[in-house]
C-alpha cells in the first residue's frame, strides 16, 4: 500500500523543480522522473524522496561550474 503523505501531485512537484506541470508530464512520460499513480483516482503522484534526488543532482551539476560560467550561461 502506498504512503500517500511521501507523494505529491503535478502541481507541487513542477514548483518543487521550477518546471510546468507539463514539463513534469513528459518527463515522467520519458521515464526522467519516476511516475505513480494514485490508487483511487489515477492521479500522477512523485516521490518526495525522488525529487530531493533530482535536485540534489541539479544542484551538484551547477556547482561544478564558477561563478563566471553560470553567469556566462544565464545570458
Amino acid at each position: 500500500m502506498l504512503e500517500l503523505d511521501s507523494f505529491i501531485r503535478v502541481k507541487q512537484a513542477a514548483a518543487m523543480l521550477g518546471v510546468s506541470p507539463n514539463t513534469m508530464r513528459a518527463w515522467g512520460a520519458d521515464g526522467k522522473v519516476p511516475e505513480y499513480r494514485h490508487p483511487v483516482n489515477n492521479y500522477r503522484l512523485y516521490k518526495l524522496a525522488d525529487l530531493k534526488k533530482i535536485l540534489r543532482q541539479l544542484e551538484k551539476s551547477v556547482s561544478r561550474f564558477s561563478k563566471s560560467e553560470r553567469q556566462s550561461r544565464v545570458r
